[in-house]
């Protein structure tokens, strides 16, 4: 967090400190709580606790507001668009200075959001941009193109193709397609990867080829459930890896689906060693660097997302201070209606041998949760 921003949150701390302070109910799906005045409170929604990264960039940034003297309200709609929806609604009816979003459907808030609009509530889309609507005012997320960029550059290398090894045998899945992210994670992986499937170096024996720019659906994982990727890897291996035929590279797109991904590797009898699966991700979840410290999974794409909330903290401080929101990307995040200006931060590879530089030394696990 900048020195400005921790300088304002200490001045917004001392004026909330003799205010009264909001009374909070907490349900399975719903958390309010209070650091400050009503008047500055801000509402966070995010779409699950079902996957373990919205619980950590939910109560992070919930934290960081509250230390700077905001009342914040955060709620879980556990991947249920209507609830989310209801939520956004009961947050707009106390009258927040901004809503933070991190969208279930990207495309079916426009109605709710011109509630929030027409309240003079400003909206940020929270590392998933909300699509066909112009009120949202700023994005704030990770390069997505380049998560998906890293995961094909690191399969070329692994496997040698620019030197001319191969041929492999690919299986591509992608995200959830209600997510705008899951295509540009799909997208920066493929414009990578397309010229060896098209050159023979990378073979899709399930025929899962991509040949249009909206064909990436036909291999998303609906909810990024893991259970659902181990199903259809299932079905890929049943159905097209008979005679001693052998996966070689999966391209997942996150942590979630590569979790089910390698489940159902080891369950047709696949082990770590020479001759495993190489299996990207994206997140560095608990069990997946756990995976990839055991070789069940070669690399996860770490986004940071503390840095996400630090950068989202100032933007809702400069908003409701009447400051200059930062952004660094006005041209790339179209949502059908408006360009909306966006603030990107960098997404890292991280492998087996990077895992206490990068994971552990910079604090977000600890070594002895990950056995080291």
């Amino acid at each position: 967090m900048s020195k400005n921003f921790r300088v304002l949150a200490s001045v917004a701390m001392a004026a909330t400190l003799a205010a009264t302070t909001a009374c909070s109910n907490t349900r399975d799906t719903e958390e309010a709580s209070s650091g400050g005045s009503a008047s500055n409170l801000v509402g966070i929604a995010m779409p699950t606790r079902s996957l373990e990264r919205w619980n950590n960039d939910g109560a992070h940034l919930d934290g960081l507001l509250k230390k700077a003297g905001y009342t914040t309200s955060l709620q879980y709609a556990d991947n249920k668009v209507e609830q989310q929806i209801t939520q956004i609604e009961n947050m707009i009816n106390q009258n927040p200075k901004v809503l933070v979003v991190a969208s279930i459907d990207g495309t079916a808030l426009g109605p709710v959001l011109e509630k929030a609009a027409n309240a003079k509530i400003k909206v940020i889309a929270y590392d998933r941009l909300i699509n066909s609507t112009p009120n949202v005012d700023y994005y704030a997320t990770f390069d997505n193109y380049l998560v998906g960029k890293l995961q094909g550059e690191f399969i070329v290398d692994k496997l040698g193709l620019k030197d001319g090894k191969g041929p492999f045998n690919l299986e591509p899945f992608a995200g959830s397609s209600d997510d705008n992210n899951a295509k540009f994670f799909f997208n920066g992986a493929w414009d990578v990867l397309k010229p060896y499937v098209e050159s023979g170096k990378l073979v899709i024996p399930s025929g899962k080829k991509i040949a249009t720019e909206e064909d990436w659906k036909t291999v998303s994982i609906t909810g990024w459930k893991s259970e659902t990727a181990q199903a259809e890897m299932d079905n890929r291996i049943n159905s097209f890896y008979t005679g001693g035929k052998k996966v070689n590279v999966v391209l997942s797109p996150n942590d979630s689906l590569a979790l089910g991904i390698a489940q159902s590797l080891e369950s047709k009898g696949y082990k770590p060693g020479a001759d495993y699966p190489l299996i990207t991700g994206q997140d560095a979840d608990l069990a997946n660097t756990k995976n990839v410290l055991a070789d069940k999974q070669a690399m996860t794409v770490w986004k940071d997302t503390r840095t996400l909330g630090d950068q989202v903290a100032k933007m809702v401080d400069a908003i409701v201070k009447g400051g200059t929101v930062e952004t660094n990307d006005t041209k790339t995040y179209n949502n059908g209606v408006k360009v909306v200006p966006a603030y990107l931060l960098p997404p890292v590879v991280v492998t087996k041998e990077d895992v206490k530089a990068k994971l552990v030394d910079s604090g977000f696990y600890t070594a002895d949760k990950l056995g080291l």
